[in-house]
């Protein structure tokens, strides 16, 4: 797994996927996303303990396939494994990979607002409706919700924010902390929190909460939380 270097050195632009976040992404999330091979093993029990033979699988911003081949190799069933995602670097990667493994995962380039969902049995988005702009954000979910099946799941994990600015930045000092004992320097947490600055945009747990309820979700679950990291299922 290639190291993640990647705010070394000055920024010069916004943060995006592009092909040098995409040869480090895989390191990336583990050092930067507290618990985040825990809750990846934790959402694929949960589809686990409901697979069949035939049922869709959809994971939004798939960037590297990591969680889909996690899934493809504990699954003893033959479900419908596919990703979606906007960057083809990260695409490129995820061929690469599930060509290496033989694993029978389709991916696709695609913007997941304008995507055709249909008949869609479990939706997973890891740490990725936090980079859709708040505005439009409620009308993916709503679509998402009208291409569900009736007894359709929706699990997203996302970075929240809390209305309590004390303890908001308490937060995220902790979290900042938790960064350097992974080894990043104070000078990479600030580069990369400037590249992210108006890019990564997160709720409160109450705002994705009621973004769900308003899209016609019925039950919404919180499973997971550290800090101000939090993973919700959604049921329709």
């Amino acid at each position: 797994m290639n190291k993640d270097k990647v705010f070394k050195e000055p920024i010069e632009k916004m943060f995006e996927f592009d092909e040098a976040v995409a040869s480090v992404f895989d390191d990336m999330l583990s050092r930067s996303v507290p618990f985040y091979d825990e809750v990846r093993k934790l959402v694929i029990s949960l589809i686990l303990a409901e697979q069949a033979d035939g049922k869709k699988v959809l994971d939004l911003g798939s960037s590297t396939a990591k969680f889909l081949l996690d899934l493809h190799s504990k699954m003893d069933t033959k479900m419908q494994l596919k990703g979606l995602d906007n960057s083809q670097a990260m695409l490129d990667r995820a061929e690469q990979k599930c060509q290496a493994f033989g694993a029978d995962i389709t991916l696709e380039f695609a913007d997941m607002l304008t995507y055709d969902y249909e008949n869609e049995d479990v939706v997973v988005a890891n740490y990725t409706l936090q980079f859709i702009r708040p505005m439009q954000r409620l009308e993916l979910v709503k679509k998402i919700y009208d291409g569900m099946n009736d007894d359709g799941v929706f699990i997203f994990s996302e970075k929240v924010v809390f209305n309590d600015k004390k303890l908001d930045k308490q937060m995220i000092d902790i979290y900042y902390e938790y960064k350097k004992e992974q080894g990043y320097s104070e000078y990479e947490i600030a580069q990369k929190r400037e590249a992210l600055e108006n890019v990564l945009i997160p709720f409160t747990i109450k705002e994705n909460i009621q973004m769900c309820k308003d899209a016609g979700f019925k039950n919404v679950e919180t499973v997971f939380q550290w800090a101000n990291f939090v993973t919700f299922v959604i049921k329709k």
